[in-house]
């Protein structure tokens, strides 16, 4: 493949006309692969990786993985060399191969994972994700938790005022240092190669995604949600492979 990938219209979006030049920025649990009842149970299509790789190859590089998960974690599922963010912008990692970029944020206080902790023992289901500045309390598999896991982590939050916030996603709620988001990690991204200059398109799933849908916006772009976009991530899956064809020796089939 050569030249710049030319991405077509989404399916439910005809009129925004094609996407040529774009800067994609993708989320991944619950729009590129299918929610999972544990962070680590998710599955990732065999050829997902690879589809990933052709497609920052068409964009020349301007393609970004952006989750909440940690990096760690986007490099296990997705072990390809391509630009990938952290933490929900706490963590970044622009070019492939080279160290992370890390604003200076608070760490969440141990005791306050310890008081969470509790929920696990009052809602069994319940679990805790760590992240490098703070947690995720997740209850998909305990929903009576929610209210009280809420009411919980604002407690905590409140002993820090203006420098963490609550953050609402699916069937979870997360601790996150305030100054860092989706929105200021697609903002960073942006601001430099090989994405500067680019129509930026954002798709994501969850309330946790709006920040970057709205900077996309804010740069001429699109802020795509996934359910009213595509759907479900297979569509998704399959749209991205019609914007990243196999090159022609991978088309030709045995005789």
């Amino acid at each position: 493949m050569s030249g710049p990938l030319s991405l077509p219209p989404p399916p439910l979006s005809p009129d925004t006309g094609p996407i040529a030049d774009a800067a994609l920025f993708l989320d991944f649990d619950g729009t590129l692969v299918e929610i999972a009842p544990r962070p680590d149970a998710v599955q990732v299509q065999p050829g997902l990786p690879r589809l990933l790789q052709r497609l920052a190859t068409g964009l020349n590089g301007a393609l970004a993985i952006v989750s909440g998960r940690p990096l760690r974690d986007l490099d296990h599922f997705l072990p390809v060399p391509i630009a990938k963010v952290g933490d929900h912008g706490a963590t970044l990692r622009p070019v492939p191969g080279q160290p992370s970029e890390s604003p200076d944020l608070p760490g969440a206080p141990g005791a306050w994972r310890e008081r969470a902790a509790t929920l696990l023992e009052r809602f069994p289901g319940t679990l805790i994700e760590d992240k490098e500045h703070g947690f995720v309390v997740h209850y998909r598999l305990a929903p009576a938790a929610g209210p009280e896991a809420k009411a919980l982590l604002d407690e905590l939050v409140a002993e820090a005022p203006g420098a963490f916030t609550l953050l609402e996603a699916r069937m979870a709620w997360e601790v996150r240092p305030l100054g860092a988001s989706k929105g200021t990690a697609v903002r960073s991204l942006m601001n430099r190669a090989p994405f500067a200059g680019r129509r930026p398109v954002f798709i994501g799933d969850d309330v946790t995604d709006e920040e970057g849908m709205a900077v996309a916006r804010e740069f001429g772009g699109l802020g795509l949600r996934l359910q009213d976009a595509f759907g479900e991530p297979e569509a998704l899956r399959d749209w991205l492979a019609l914007c990243a064809p196999l090159p022609a020796a991978e088309n030709e089939q045995p005789a």
